[in-house]
């Protein structure tokens, strides 16, 4: 143990020494040297962060806790601790506060989808019984829902006569992502919606569904809970959120992950729906593997990476 300590010690030494030393010589503190060198997206930002978190400065170490409105204030005093002139450094100045915006803004959004996760469906709450009749909208647009308390709930893949039961785990946060799912990617949510209702084999009856849509759903919605909480969505975001990554972001993951999980089902051919759970988790390892490529996008059709090339 003490053998470890002290090696850890004398690492800890060395490295701060060669952070001194490369000042030194280039002229330039660590900061500036992850800005000019490593291209704008998570290959930067992760640097950039894991940066400030190990300075020894508390000025450095808060910035990646300040408030989103407090930002360019943290960039200048930064800049007066590092003696860095703006005038001749102009692009160091806008390079970090957007990495700073995605910091903060990943922390903002774990935030954000938290209240939503504990955000419990209510009933007697107008707003959340618009979403929910919203959903069977635009899921079946032609079929009209005889009650709000209806049998009808379990062909869009809820357990029971009452989807409310069904929210428990991820909240109000499962119900607006499947909405967001059925509204700004209709056409692959009814497709996803019908292949789960195809029997596996011709001979089985049609309530040998693959999988139940809506379930599934709050599932993946966990799964995306876990990979935002965990930071493995940092490489995604930061590549494709050019400032503060959104709640918006993350629907469109949702979307992403829902998609994909629909095909790798399908590719994995389970018996029953028992296997569930040991074809998400190998879904899971499987996008946990691709997020640890820094230059990793999960959704192709995010428009906004292209603006990181102008920070």
């Amino acid at each position: 143990m003490l053998v470890q300590l002290c090696l850890y010690i004398y690492c800890k030494c060395l490295w701060r020494f060669l952070k001194f030393s490369l000042r030194k010589i280039t002229g330039k503190c660590e900061l500036q040297r992850i800005c000019y060198s490593r291209k704008p997206g998570a290959q930067r930002t992760l640097k950039i962060e894991a940066s400030l978190k190990s300075s020894r400065s508390e000025l450095l170490q808060s910035a990646v806790t300040s408030h989103i409105d407090d930002i360019e204030k943290t960039v200048d005093n930064i800049m007066q601790l590092k003696k860095i002139n703006p005038d001749t450094n102009p692009q160091f100045g806008i390079s970090l506060q957007a990495c700073l915006l995605q910091i903060v803004g990943y922390r903002r959004l774990i935030a954000e989808v938290e209240r939503l996760r504990r955000d419990q469906y209510d009933s007697e709450n107008p707003h959340h019984e618009e979403m929910l009749l919203k959903l069977w909208t635009f899921l079946r647009p032609d079929v009209t829902l005889t009650g709000r308390i209806s049998k009808q709930w379990c062909e869009i893949g809820f357990q029971g006569e009452d989807p409310k039961t069904d929210f428990r785990g991820m909240g109000m946060l499962g119900l607006c992502n499947l909405v967001f799912f059925a509204e700004h990617d209709n056409a692959t949510a009814r497709q996803v919606l019908f292949d789960s209702h195809q029997p596996k084999y011709r001979e089985l009856t049609k309530e040998d569904i693959r999988f139940s849509f809506a379930i599934v759903g709050i599932n993946i919605t966990d799964l995306s809970y876990t990979l935002l909480v965990s930071g493995a969505l940092k490489t995604h975001l930061y590549n494709v959120a050019p400032e503060a990554p959104s709640l918006f972001h993350f629907h469109k993951i949702f979307c992403y992950l829902m998609h994909q999980f629909h095909k790798f089902w399908i590719e994995e051919d389970p018996l029953d729906i028992m296997e569930f759970n040991r074809v998400r988790e190998k879904f899971h390892k499987q996008i946990i593997k691709q997020l640890r490529n820094p230059d990793m996008t999960l959704c192709p059709r995010f428009a906004a990476s292209e603006n990181l090339m102008n920070l």
